[in-house]
């Protein structure tokens, strides 16, 4: 489900046609969402400029085009055994403000085309990415499990707005000499919002 489709779900349900959100989620993402409906439309750009906190498995062994399960393939390792003291350490540096290149496949523009038309049109092999800052909270390590030839590694994190999980997801993986790339992204807080007060309404629409 895209973040479109909640907004498409609702507005059949309530029979409202002026709704909006604010922060899209990835597709393959879940967690909160914020919507704005009629005049709370008009409310919606504050939100986007605050923190947010996410719940994220990163694999390790796998590279990809999109950053995510979704993409290609771009690099594969097996990983037979992972060094928790390093991983732990690589989590932790991870904290702080980054200069970190955004997802080839996202909204950011590049002479106002967004990237991922820039991708889908010149193939994304050809498009360099800018840079941007991003800014970690906090981050912690909650453990990893082994998934196929890599290690799923589960983290919380409290991020600035315009951070990229996926960016952090690969940096991890550079700072391991691995590749890597976002396996699970769950938001659970936008500023002072939590998952726990949303509504929750069918997954598939």
């Amino acid at each position: 489900m895209t973040s479109f489709d909640v907004i498409r779900f609702l507005r059949k349900k309530y029979g409202i046609r002026k709704m909006g959100h604010a922060g899209t989620l990835d597709p393959l993402a879940t967690g909160l969402l914020i919507v704005g409906v009629e005049a709370g439309t008009k409310k919606l750009k504050k939100f986007l400029k605050m923190p947010k906190v996410y719940e994220a498995g990163v694999l390790l062994g796998k590279k990809t085009s999109t950053g995510d399960a979704e993409g290609e393939v771009m690099e594969e390792k097996e990983i037979t055994e992972i060094d928790e003291t390093k991983v732990r350490k690589a989590v932790s540096s991870l904290k702080g403000e980054l200069l970190l290149e955004v997802p080839v496949y996202s909204a950011v523009k590049v002479s106002g085309t967004p990237l991922y038309r820039l991708a889908r049109t010149q193939g994304f092999r050809n498009i360099k990415p800018p840079k941007r800052k991003m800014e970690v909270v906090w981050i912690k390590y909650q453990g990893n499990r082994k998934q196929g030839k890599g290690y799923i590694v589960h983290l919380t994190m409290k991020v600035s707005s315009g951070t990229y999980v996926r960016s952090l997801a690969e940096e991890l993986g550079k700072r391991l000499k691995v590749p890597a790339s976002l396996q699970r992204l769950r938001r659970l807080k936008i500023g002072p919002f939590d998952v726990k007060q949303a509504e929750k309404i069918p997954t598939a629409v």
